[in-house]
């Protein structure tokens, strides 16, 4: 018989949490979670199935606890100078997060985020043991430099979310507000790029502004561009003292071989796997476009998703899209949804979707 949960000597802080949960269902369209709807190029899926294929020899081994390989293929995948001493990667972004939580928030400890953002940051914090405190935003989502140095200022935080484009909202993030971010706070400020390679072409990235800030931390992941989101690869790039510091909390060997392998040898790939970034920008300008025109209020986006406004009844409008076959995001801004931008006939289904839900109010 199983216990119920209210009766387990659960930790005190825990109670009462929900944890992370967004809807999985089998629908023929599902564009809830930011996936990359396009599937991996054949040629590229090929070379990975050879390299866990190799690496399955020595399986019976424990893999490299240092992912070499990987770390130096994120650092020539990310320029700037980067070396593989300045790069750290987990099985996800949100372990890479969990990792900085461990070392640097903690119990006693508080991290900040301006609201609405990624919703794992604050159950990221809790279950870490640090308290999360919300930030403020400007009406449209954007966030200025000012405003920004103040409220953290204020808050004092020794862990600074700023999520670069923001998720859920789409919003960019210029780089004065992260610099005025770090020169306002004493901790680790960490600058989710989750998103980045959405952004239009020649957007300059927070890894420009490493150099000499050695409590900024740049993270990414492989879910998004990189149609990774089932492998679980996450990374940043920092000081290598932040490395050396996430090496404390890390559990041993905590990236498979067979991760390593295939997350090393798409990397390999990337201008293949990037390829197809280029189409989800423009059906997601497709959506923003066509959502507009339906009379709906899409808020700017540097995402592979919109965020859109205007909707009367968020709970009634998803469950009559869910009745025709696809599943969008309730994100719990009032009036508001999120889709994400899919494959062309993907994006046609949902746009004709909506349209014939209009059409019968």
């Amino acid at each position: 018989m199983t216990s119920r949960l209210d009766r387990l000597p659960l930790r005190d802080d825990l109670r009462g949490l929900t944890p992370y949960g967004a809807p999985q269902a089998a629908l023929p369209v599902a564009l809830n979670v930011n996936e990359n709807t396009h599937a991996v190029p054949q040629d590229v899926a090929d070379d990975i199935l050879d390299s866990i294929a190799f690496a399955l020899r020595d399986v019976n081994r424990y893999p490299d606890r240092e992912f070499t390989a990987l770390r130096e293929g994120f650092a020539e995948y990310l320029g700037h100078g980067l070396t593989a001493d300045q790069i750290w990667a987990a099985n996800g972004s949100n372990e890479v997060l969990q990792h900085l939580l461990q070392a640097f928030g903690g119990p006693g400890r508080t991290a900040f985020g301006f609201a609405p953002t990624y919703s794992m940051y604050p159950l990221l914090a809790r279950a870490t043991g640090a308290a999360w405190i919300a930030g403020t935003r400007e009406a449209d989502y954007t966030i200025t430099a000012d405003a920004a140095s103040s409220q953290v200022a204020t808050a004092d935080p020794d862990v600074v979310f700023l999520c670069s484009p923001n998720n859920p909202t789409g919003t960019p993030l210029s780089l004065d507000v992260i610099e005025a971010v770090y020169a306002a706070s004493r901790g680790i400020v960490v600058v989710d790029e989750a998103y980045v390679e959405f952004a239009p072409h020649g957007t300059p990235s927070a890894l420009s502004l490493l150099p000499g800030r050695e409590r900024l931390v740049v993270s990414r992941t492989m879910s998004k561009a990189f149609a990774f989101a089932g492998a679980r690869v996450g990374y940043l790039a920092a000081d290598p003292a932040v490395i050396d510091a996430l090496r404390l909390v890390r559990l041993p060997y905590h990236l498979s071989a067979l991760t390593q392998a295939a997350a090393t040898a798409a990397l390999r790939h990337s201008d293949t796997m990037l390829r197809m970034v280029d189409d989800i920008v423009a059906q997601r300008d497709r959506i923003s476009a066509t959502l507009e025109a339906l009379g709906y209020l899409p808020h700017e986006s540097w995402t592979n998703f919109v965020l859109f406004g205007g909707v009367d009844d968020p709970a009634d409008t998803w469950r009559r899209l869910y009745d025709r076959g696809i599943l969008i995001r309730d994100v719990s801004i009032p009036h508001h949804l999120r889709v994400t931008a899919g494959t062309e006939d993907e994006t046609t289904a949902f746009l004709d979707a909506l349209a014939s839900i209009d059409s019968e109010a």
